[in-house]
């Protein structure tokens, strides 16, 4: 990946070391670097660090935590990409045996799956992965915490049984599986189960004086596809463009695009954060803007990757610190920062290739009822439909090639809109899963459900 310190105005990398300066200083880390993407490659990378002379750069490795369950999510899609499995499939039907066979491998993906957050005792991210060393350690003897299906409960518990399955399905250890079908292709060569010099050491920091204590950096063993990996922001940053792109050598844009959508229900207090979580990425809302991305955290190291699709700007934030800041806050600011002071450009307004007449002359408006639709021709080949009112419900609709569309998002996803025509092949209404929607308001011509009364329309006598 090229990277130019000039892609960004002067003011605005000022803006990105100023952000990162404060969260070191106030955040009382040792050390914190940060990188951006846009346009699929990095355009800024920052660091500041409390040790006069030093500042690691890019290709510094931090311990990254958790977003280690969004590289495991990446190979358990491409396992359904290739039809090796369903995502509506039970465990137990790939990886039997395991005594949490019962939930679905989407819902171990979203943590929906109703399995306990951590491992049974002692607190596993500082004690090595050898005290757990089969399935049956880490999930306990009750690995349920909620019934299946029913509820967000974090579960890193699930990861590591998603992990295996990978393992089964590919015979091959996680990690080299990883590496061969993820990390190699896409070029993240500073990505890896273990440090590789030149990496930073962990420090938890004493809430109340300004000291330190060296924090312990365990093998996960089992746990490892739940958060054993260590990376930089060079690596980070190109994993951020794939994951807001796609790369058809690791995933297509269509199979990440499912990734960041929301497939968990939010609980009472994410709500209250616009948080939901996706196929291996949480998804938040906030201040106007849709981000998705994850974080990480492990004894020693803080760690956060977020991007914004509709911005084509991502954030990497790594740090080695137990606590003390919000690396999420941080990736979200530097992102709000780039997109704010130097917009997207949009591209030029092209006309459309040459268009069915029959699709044409659907553009327009309709009216379901009486409330007002526009249908507009959208440059991939779909239409869009969208009330002209302040409310009511919006869907872009995938062409299928047969004269019929399939509804992409909000309350129409899946659903299918056909045109019906008369026996003279004029167009008679659209059918939207059993919607009528006509050219005039319950128009009389057309096959109302219920009729249209013969008086028509009228005042008050």
């Amino acid at each position: 990946m090229m990277t130019s310190q000039e892609d960004l105005f002067p003011g605005t990398r000022r803006a990105l070391l100023h952000r990162i300066a404060v969260a070191q200083a106030e955040g009382r880390t040792p050390s914190l670097v940060a990188a951006v993407v846009r346009d699929g490659r990095a355009v800024w990378y920052g660091a500041r660090t409390s040790v006069d002379g030093h500042g690691p750069d890019e290709n510094v490795q931090y311990r990254i935590g958790s977003i280690t369950k969004t590289f495991t999510a990446v190979l358990v899609l491409r396992l359904r990409d290739e039809g090796i499995l369903d995502l509506g499939d039970p465990l137990e039907k790939h990886l039997p045996g395991t005594g949490a066979g019962e939930a679905t491998i989407a819902e171990l993906l979203a943590h929906t799956s109703g399995l306990a957050a951590e491992s049974p005792a002692p607190w596993w991210e500082r004690t090595p992965g050898s005290l757990r060393p089969e399935l049956s350690d880490v999930l306990g003897e009750q690995p349920f915490r909620h019934p299946v299906g029913r509820r967000h409960h974090y579960s890193n518990p699930g990861y590591t049984l998603l992990g295996a399955l990978v393992e089964e399905l590919r015979g091959a250890p996680w990690e080299d599986v990883l590496r061969r079908e993820v990390l190699e292709p896409l070029g993240l060569s500073r990505t890896s189960g273990r440090p590789s010099s030149p990496h930073a050491g962990g420090w938890a920091v004493h809430p109340w004086a300004d000291v330190m204590l060296p924090e312990p950096a365990e093998d996960l063993g089992r746990m490892a596809p739940a958060g054993q990996l260590w990376s930089t922001t060079g690596d980070l940053a190109k994993f951020a463009a794939f994951l807001m792109h796609g790369d058809d050598r690791v995933l297509s844009a269509e199979s990440v695009g499912e990734m960041r959508t929301p497939a968990a229900p939010a609980e009472p207090a994410d709500l209250a954060d616009g948080v939901t979580y996706g196929l291996g990425l949480q998804i938040r809302h906030g201040d106007g803007r849709r981000l998705a991305g994850h974080s990480g955290s492990l004894p020693g190291f803080l760690a956060n990757l977020t991007f914004s699709v509709d911005d084509d700007v991502a954030a990497v934030v790594l740090t080695n610190c137990t606590s003390g800041l919000l690396p999420a806050a941080v990736s979200a600011d530097l992102i709000r920062i780039v997109a704010e002071a130097e917009p997207r450009i949009p591209e030029p307004w092209r006309p459309l290739p040459e268009v069915e007449p029959s699709v044409l002359e659907l553009a327009g408006q309709w009216y379901w009822g009486t409330q007002a639709f526009v249908l507009r021709l959208t440059a991939d080949g779909g239409v869009s439909l969208e009330p002209l009112g302040a409310t009511g419900r919006r869907s872009r609709f995938r062409a299928n090639g047969d004269g019929t569309w399939t509804g992409l998002e909000g309350y129409y996803a899946g659903e299918v809109l056909r045109t019906v025509r008369r026996p003279d092949g004029s167009v008679s209404h659209l059918d939207l899963g059993s919607f009528v929607f006509t050219r005039q308001p319950y128009d009389e011509t057309a096959d109302v459900p219920g009729g249209v009364d013969p008086e028509g329309w009228r005042g008050i006598k």
